[in-house]
């Protein structure tokens, strides 16, 4: 009556990758990744990789043309401080002064000043 039950077994189906090129689904085993530079990646719990993304292929050609295609994105500085200030405003405790930011960015004044008008113009452009 109190016995070992017996538990259906559940099948954990394996997490696949997915090529940045041609959006192939494959398993983590046969991904070709690599690093690229791009001004728009600030990670979260990661500052010391920032300004770098990851990249998945399917296959070495297609990691190359993904290469490529970074290659000819312009590395924006003032876009990857931006970044660097989001991510200290939206976690944490508040930044309450100039000097604060500064510290917790690892940024210069003049180059969270750049940054701040980087955005805003961007927002402005976006927005009309």
């Amino acid at each position: 009556m109190w016995g070992r039950r017996k538990h259906a077994r559940r099948s954990v189906a394996s997490v696949q990758e997915l090529c940045d090129l041609c959006g192939r689904t494959f398993p983590p085993e046969e991904a070709v990744c690599g690093h690229v530079a791009d001004s728009s990646a600030v990670l979260p719990d990661d500052p010391l990789h920032d300004g770098l993304r990851r990249v998945t292929a399917c296959c070495e050609t297609h990691l190359e043309m993904v290469r490529a295609a970074y290659r000819q994105r312009p590395f924006v500085q003032e876009e990857l401080w931006a970044g660097k200030i989001g991510r200290v405003l939206t976690s944490g405790r508040p930044v309450l002064t100039m000097t604060e930011l500064a510290c917790r960015t690892g940024l210069d004044e003049p180059d969270i000043r750049r940054a701040i008008a980087w955005h805003n113009e961007r927002r402005r452009r976006l927005d009309g």
